[in-house]
């Protein structure tokens, strides 16, 4: 089992450069379905759970294979629509595949997600929006059967906006007759990929961004070369991580305008943060202050990923810092870890509050969850002495490699084998 080895007290300088966004790859991985084609996904990450996606699509006949930092995943050869249980469960967005095989075979049948254990995250929305359009879908044991000898395109209303019902029901309604309006649908930044990608192949998509999507359906689609938009929440990792180590970082291809209030808490806190059409510039050179509340709130509020990472950057931070979690309930499981690193953290329910201390120390830690274990490393990276991060195999869903960036960028961190 692979650890981190983090020694602390080294500022950051240099320069990387942001890979693909794994939440934007995913959902496009899911829409190479609809093409029957050949698709070269350029700039793909080279992550765990892009790899339980072309296992997935490899057990519907389908096959992809790296040339480079691109992937190219053929669909032509689909030949199944059932998805096991095991492949499910290596990631949430597994259920991004229900409506593109819904789609192009006219029935799907999958068991329910696995992933990060964040709190209830049903696909209620997603089945409810499915109905609408015609599929019928029944339960048993744990998996889902569905069916849609022909899905109509009809005016969907979302009770929230979810990020993963809109793209679900995107990529059903691209399979439909007629038009599909999706309204209160999720804005993120990923949801403009995949509305770029799908018209790149052919499609008809438009509204991404704001509140309603609109899909014109049964629309032949086609094989694309395609460029993977940058990963927003890896960016603010490695900006947070120059905030919390202090140096100057410069972040290639990143984009502002995808985590601007991110930025904006960083530059309250005391960083200096410069944006131009190359990427990010962070100067950090004094210790942070606190900032005023955090709230995480769906595109464009501050985004949930992004929580534990600025968390890690103001352990040290002058005075306290109110954190409220709106999006899932169990947001918080890293605080333990980083209180074992001297951090002052009190939690009530969705509200933690961080007490800014002068000195962290290293200390072992585990990865409680993807974005959690990001946060730990960002913590690491002011500690004194050493941090051991444990289970780090979540950190790899999401990360191509933090310790090659953070390296690049001055860090003093390796990976390791634990002894048994």
């Amino acid at each position: 089992m692979s650890q981190l080895l983090v020694r602390g007290g080294h500022s950051l300088a240099g320069e990387v450069s942001i890979q693909g966004a794994k939440n934007g790859i995913l959902p496009i991985l899911a829409a190479t379905l609809l093409t029957g084609d050949q698709v070269e996904l350029r700039g793909c990450p080279r992550l765990r759970d892009v790899n339980a996606s072309i296992r997935i699509l490899e057990a519907l006949g389908c096959s992809a294979r790296w040339e480079g930092d691109s992937l190219l995943a053929d669909t032509a050869g689909l030949n199944g629509c059932t998805i096991s249980d095991i492949l499910m469960r290596e990631m949430r967005s597994s259920a991004i595949f229900l409506g593109a095989v819904l789609a192009r075979c006219g029935e799907a049948e999958m068991s329910y997600p696995g992933g990060c254990e964040l709190g209830p995250r049903p696909i209620d929305l997603h089945l409810a929006g499915l109905r609408t359009l015609g599929a019928e879908i029944t339960e048993s044991g744990g998996v889902l059967h569905c069916k849609a000898a022909c899905l109509r395109g009809r005016d969907l209303i979302l009770s929230l906006p979810s990020v993963g019902a809109t793209e679900n029901l995107m990529l059903a309604a691209c399979g439909a007759e007629g038009v599909t309006t999706i309204a209160n649908a999720a804005r993120e930044p990923e949801i403009v990929d995949l509305q770029n990608f799908l018209n790149a192949c052919g499609g008809a998509v438009s509204g991404a961004g704001t509140s309603a999507v609109t899909v014109e359906g049964r629309r032949p689609l086609h094989g694309c070369a395609y460029q993977v938009a940058p990963d927003r929440v890896v960016t603010a990792t490695y900006l947070c991580a120059a905030a919390s180590a202090g140096g100057e970082i410069y972040l290639r291809n990143a984009r502002e305008n995808h985590l601007a209030t991110v930025t904006a808490a960083l530059r309250e806190a005391g960083c200096d943060i410069r944006a131009d059409r190359a990427g990010i510039a962070c100067t950090c050179r004094e210790r942070l202050r606190s900032i005023r509340s955090v709230r995480t709130a769906p595109y464009p509020g501050f985004p949930t990923d992004a929580q534990a990472v600025l968390m890690a950057a103001l352990l040290r931070s002058r005075g306290a810092t109110v954190f409220e979690e709106t999006i899932f309930e169990n947001r918080y499981r890293h605080v333990d870890e980083l209180i074992r690193m001297g951090a002052d953290i009190q939690v009530a329910g969705r509200v933690a509050v961080v007490t800014g201390t002068e000195k962290l120390h290293g200390a072992p830690v585990r990865c409680t969850d993807l974005r959690g274990g990001a946060a730990l490393c960002v913590a690491a990276l002011a500690a004194e002495g050493e941090t051991a991060v444990g289970e780090i195999a979540h950190i790899d869903r999401g990360y191509e490699s933090i310790e090659r960036d953070l390296r690049t960028l001055g860090a003093d961190i390796v990976r390791t084998e634990m002894g048994i």
